[in-house]
């Protein structure tokens, strides 16, 4: 049992679960700071992709007959 405890002090497994977690942290503070220039980029891109569409026309999603 005491040698069970020991092995479990030394394991190091949950390690790499923390090391995910301060990246993911720091993925999101980065996406945080620069929020706006991600969206700006973003509709930016849809509206090259889209050109007939602009982001405040709903009329584009709306099914033709």
């Amino acid at each position: 049992m005491l040698n069970t405890f020991k092995r479990f002090l030394k394991e190091e497994d949950g390690l790499g679960t923390v090391e995910i977690v301060i990246i993911i942290a720091v993925l999101v503070g980065i996406a945080l700071i620069f929020r706006n220039a991600i969206f700006s980029f973003a509709k930016n891109l849809i509206s090259k992709m889209f050109p007939k569409a602009s982001p405040d026309d709903n009329s584009a999603w709306t099914p033709t007959t």
